[in-house]
């Protein structure tokens, strides 16, 4: 297929991860200023202020940091929590249903894999893009047994 993309390949929700971070630091830099403008605050109390906004922030980069890496030998999926690495081989079928919060990867072990990297969110047409090209690049680089395809037998 002649329109798929070079790998390696990112797919992450740029909008999403736009508003994530840039939220994280507003909220740290509101409660930071917050704790020095607040004069009966001690030291303490006012590290504490900062730390609380800095654990903020960590939390909204974290949510921030979900990708999915497609490249020549395979896929990377990186989740709120998760990093799970899939050869092609192993993927089914990448599902992205109406009213699905994200992409799910088929495997072929028989389970679901979220990935959260693509996602419709805050913009759905980019994240049905991103979801048909994924399938693409997993249906061109899954030819599991050449002569499976032709209906010969290998053994």
């Amino acid at each position: 297929m002649s329109d798929l993309p070079t790998l390696p390949v990112t797919f992450r929700p740029g909008r999403t991860r736009a508003v994530l971070l840039t939220a994280g630091v507003a909220i740290f830099l509101v409660i930071s200023g917050v704790a020095m403008l607040l004069e009966k605050l001690g030291p303490g109390e006012r590290l504490s202020f900062v730390v609380t906004g800095g654990l903020i922030f960590w939390v909204l980069a974290q949510l921030a940091r979900v990708r999915v890496v497609a490249d020549d030998s395979g896929v990377t999926v990186v989740n709120i929590a998760s990093r799970r690495r899939l050869d092609w081989a192993e993927i089914i079928q990448v599902n992205l249903r109406p009213g699905d919060p994200w992409v799910f990867l088929d495997l072929t072990d028989g389970t679901s894999l979220p990935a959260l990297g693509i996602q419709p969110g805050i913009d759905k047409q980019q994240a049905i893009t991103d979801a048909r090209t994924l399938r693409a690049l997993a249906e061109a680089r899954t030819l599991r047994d050449p002569d499976a395809s032709t209906g010969q037998d290998q053994s």
